[in-house]
Parts: C-alpha cells; structure tokens; sequence
C-alpha cells in the first residue's frame, strides 16, 4: 500500500477510499469541543514574529449544522448506537455538545469498519467531553473490547485561582476484538528500572548473571552471605530472579514521562494543537509493526505521519484544510528530505477543479494558491471580515542582503473576475509595505492591459543572487497547470510556507524502550 494524504471531510474519505478492514492501528485527536478557535501564529525568515495569525479550525459545534448527520443515525445505525445517540439527545438535547457527538458517532463507526479484525484504536481527547466519549466508543466497540483509560500528565504553567489546574489528557484504548490476537508489544513500553532496583540484584551467578533471590514472601534481603545460605538450606523456599530476564516495569495506564510542547519546543511548528512526537511513538511501537498501516482521520501537523514513517510503517492522513495538508507535506519533505514517497489526493490538479474549488470556499481556494508560490498565510478568514488584510492574502520571505535581514514578496489572491485595478491595488500594497515584490494569482490568465499595468512596475534587483525580477507579476492557475508558468522569486531558506521548518528525521532500526526513571 502507498502512503496517501486526503484533503476533505473524512466521513467522505473513509466511506469512499478506506476499505473495509484494511487499517491496523488508528489515532484521533480529534477537536475537543472546547468552543475555542485555535489560531497559528507565523514567523517571519529572520525567526522574528510576523504580525499575523490567522484560524487553524474552530472547535465550536452548532446543532443546526448536525441534524441530517443525526437523521442518518437514526436511520442507518446499528440499535444500540441508535439507542445511545437518542438517550444523549434526550439528556443533552438540541445543543453544541450533542453536534459534536453527533459528528463523532458517524467517524467512529467507519473507523471500526476501516479496522482489522487484530487493530487497535487510540482516541486522544480530555475531560470537555471523555466522558461521553467513553459511552460512544463502549456502544461502538462493545465494553469488552475497552482496554485501558491512559492518563497523560504534563506540566505547564498554572493560569487559574478559581479550579485545580488542567494538567492532563485522556486516551482511550480500544481493541476492535478482544478475543483475536491484537498487536500489543509490550516490551517497547516498559519503564528502565530505577537505581534502587538494580541494587536488589546483588547476587552473582556462575555465569556472571546478576539475580536476587525471591520467594513465597517476596525478595530474600540482607548481605550476600545470607541470601547465599538460605538459598543452600531451604531451595524448596526459594527461586532466583534473573535481571536479565526483565525487559523494565510493565506499562502503565497513567505517563507523566512526557512533557507538554510549550512555545520553545525544538519540535513545535507553531500548529496550536500539535502533540509530542514520542507520544505517538509510544503508541505506535506499542500497537503496530514494521510495515502496517496507521491511519490518523484528524491529522492536523502531522505528527502521527513523521511518527509512522520514522518507524517504518505505512500511513493514511487526512485533513479538512488546505492549511493543514500544506502543513504534513512540508515537513514530511523536510523531515525524511524528500525520500518519503506518498500520494495527495482531494487537492486541485487542474484548472478545472481549482475553479470548483474556488466555487465552494475562497477561503480554502486562496490557501491552496499559496503553495503554487510556497508562500504562507497572511491574515485569514477573521482578517477579510474584519477588513483587516492590508490587500494581503500571503507572504514569501527570503533573505537578500549582507546583514541577512528579510524581506518579502506579498501575495493576493483573487478567484473571480480580475482586471487592472487589482493590479495598481497590488503595486499599491507593495510601496506601503515595502515590499520587494508583489505576486498576483489569478485563476484565469491576465488581460493585456494587467499585463501593461503590471510591467510599468520595473523590476527588483537581488542583491545576493545578482539577477533582476519583476516587481509585479502575475500567475494564472490556468497557465500554472497547461503552460508550466512559474513566479520569478528569490531562492527561501525553509520557512517561507507556514510555520516554522521541520527538523530531520532518521528512520528507526529495531524497537526502542523508554527510560523512565522509576
């Protein structure tokens, strides 16, 4: 199987390109319900801070939006899912709460067909909503097939007087069947053995093994002497306990070994919900092998993909952003520097499909183009209605000069009808922000007065690349696809597409344990 990443709604997804049992292990971390709208805040070539963040998602839930999703549960569910969603909404009634449930139900239910007979399942989520979760997943799954509720405790900084302070997560551990032989290694999820520990074995055998004796009661303590000479007198009391033969501590439902990602984390890329890479590592050495297939139905940043593919397994991410996908594909091409192979599948590949895109959410439509110029979001949704984007759509940063300040190209974006005002509202924007150039795309190609308007402009000289650019120039989606058209732009150094640049990545050799101090 190909790795593949799905732009779109992952109900669609899964219902037209998953087959049935054909994933091994799946972990969600899907929005919490938390009525907060989670924004990316960028940073400029110089690592400075742009003043500009715009919205990744919105985790709010409306009922209205949900109501066919709840007819069609009613209708198509198996009974006891159908009998749980009616006692929520009996409970819970019309409300943001029973949306989000709604939501999840109908994703849970394909996430269990998508899964193998011997996969396993990780809902990531915390107490907003685990509780409900927990009675979704039990009608979906079946009780039996409930293995643990994982608790990830992490430290952060402490921010309320009125509340015990928020400090952990819930996972929720599911296997699709108990009595089948689900993947479950344990050994890569021991706990190395504290310095006391080790002290216990103080007994060496002929061999050089270290061992302590153990009996009914327990460990034999005291000098080695004694130990020595129980042992001789009563063997039928005692056994040897081999060091060796221990791998660590047995796993544990509750991790307090890894640490929340806070702003300094060498790993974040500024994603607002973005998870520690050894969190889905753990998860993954734990329930999956060499060459099996992850899928994570909420991708987001991409951590379960770098974690899948740095542990030699096959992946399936999926995300309903442009944003996002912009997001996993650079950093996978960063982090395994262009030798991880995957398809993307739901973005525009032609003209025809970026103009049906441009239809259905400008929005969306605008966030695509950007990548047609590796250029990253300025501004957003919440900036247009606010009136707020300067004539800004993106921004191209990129270092020309001897002191290695940087400087910028700005980009707009226009879906419909274009002409020559927006070129001079171009040429406009770039005088007032002092920019070096400026990038119109368009989805048809440009009249020929646009393009006199835009030649009146000159041309940016580099400084470090000795070479003259236009000052303004103009891409059409229509001439990027049938005519190879590319803008003219000073080479970038990484960090020119959103978010800060992923570091690399070496591919694993065998199975690491943790080392936890116990």
């Amino acid at each position: 199987m190909e790795n593949k990443l799905y732009y779109g709604d992952n109900l669609k997804i899964m219902r037209e390109s998953i087959e049935d049992e054909s994933v091994d292990l799946v972990y969600l971390d899907p929005p919490f319900n938390s009525s907060a709208t989670y924004n990316i805040l960028f940073k400029d070539e110089s690592g400075d801070f742009a003043p500009s963040q715009i919205k990744a998602f919105s985790d709010t839930w409306r009922w209205p939006d949900a109501v066919e999703e709840f007819d069609e549960l009613r209708a198509d569910a198996p009974e006891n899912v159908r009998r749980m969603i009616e006692g929520f909404y009996d409970f819970l009634g019309p409300c943001a709460m029973m949306a989000y449930l709604v939501m999840m139900s109908l994703r849970i239910l394909e996430l269990r067909r998508v899964l193998k007979a011997t996969g396993s399942l990780y809902l990531h989520c915390d107490p907003t909503a685990s509780h409900y979760l927990k009675i979704l997943m039990d009608s979906v799954f079946d009780v039996k097939n409930f293995r643990n509720e994982i608790t990830w405790c992490y430290k952060e900084r402490e921010l309320s007087k009125r509340y015990w302070n928020k400090k952990h997560d819930v996972i929720l551990f599911y296997v699709k069947d108990c009595n089948k032989s689900y993947t479950f290694n344990w050994s890569t999820a021991t706990y190395e053995y504290s310095p006391g520990t080790f002290a216990k074995f103080q007994l060496t055998d002929e061999d050089g093994r270290k061992y302590q004796i153990r009996g009914k009661g327990g460990p034999y303590t005291g000098k080695h002497g004694l130990s020595s000479q129980v042992e001789k007198e009563h063997p039928e009391w005692i056994y040897r306990d081999y060091l060796d033969d221990k791998p660590g501590v047995l796993p544990r439902d509750w991790w307090i070994d890894i640490p929340f990602l806070n702003r300094a984390a060498r790993e974040r890329l500024g994603y607002p919900t973005q998870k520690p890479q050894v969190l889905l590592e753990r998860i993954i050495k734990a329930s999956s092998n060499e060459g099996d297939v992850v899928l994570d139905p909420f991708c987001g940043c991409g951590t379960t993909i770098e974690a899948a593919e740095k542990l030699k397994r096959k992946w399936i991410g999926i995300d309903i952003t442009h944003l996002s996908i912009q997001l996993v594909r650079k950093r996978i091409d960063e982090a395994f520097e262009g030798e991880c192979i995957y398809a993307v599948h739901g973005i525009p590949e032609d003209y025809g499909s970026a103009k049906e895109l441009a239809k259905q959410d400008k929005y969306e439509f605008q966030w695509w183009a950007l990548s047609l110029v590796d250029a990253r979001p300025f501004g957003g949704e919440d900036y247009k209605k606010k009136g707020r984007d300067r004539g800004i759509d993106g921004i191209y940063s990129f270092i020309d000069d001897e002191k290695r300040k940087s400087k910028i190209a700005v980009i707009s974006v226009k879906g419909g009808t274009t002409g020559p005002v927006h070129v001079r509202e171009l040429k406009g924007t770039v005088e007032r922000e002092k920019a070096a150039i400026g990038i119109l795309i368009t989805l048809d190609p440009p009249t020929n007065e646009m393009k006199l308007e835009a030649s009146t402009a000159g041309f940016y000289e580099s400084y470090l690349f000795k070479k003259k650019f236009p000052k303004i120039q103009i891409i059409s989606v229509k001439e990027y696809f049938n005519d190879n058209l590319r803008a003219e732009l000073p080479n970038f150094s990484g960090r020119s597409i959103a978010f800060k640049k992923a570091q690399k990545v070496v591919k694993e050799d065998g199975e690491n344990q943790n080392d936890l101090q116990l």
